[in-house]
């Protein structure tokens, strides 16, 4: 998997290689060189974690306590 260096000493590192390291932005990653020369790319202690999914943050928060029936009565009428 081939990728392109920026003037400023950048890459990208491909979405599959991020997904297998579980790499979101604001991740740490850790560069090393092993006996044969390669460079080693790991995933280093994370800044922040990152909820289970998308609505991980948001759940439990509604002030509103509405019944399924009524809250779709209310939606249909």
């Amino acid at each position: 998997m081939d990728t392109t260096l920026t003037i400023k000493g950048q890459v990208t590192i491909p979405k599959r290689l991020r997904d297998a390291l579980d790499l979101a932005p604001g991740s740490r990653v850790r560069f090393t060189i092993n006996r044969e020369g390669e460079i080693v790319v790991r995933k280093a202690g994370s800044s922040r974690k990152r909820p289970a999914d998308r609505f991980a943050k948001a759940r439990g928060l509604a002030q509103v306590q509405w019944r399924t029936d009524a809250l779709m009565a209310l939606l249909r009428d």
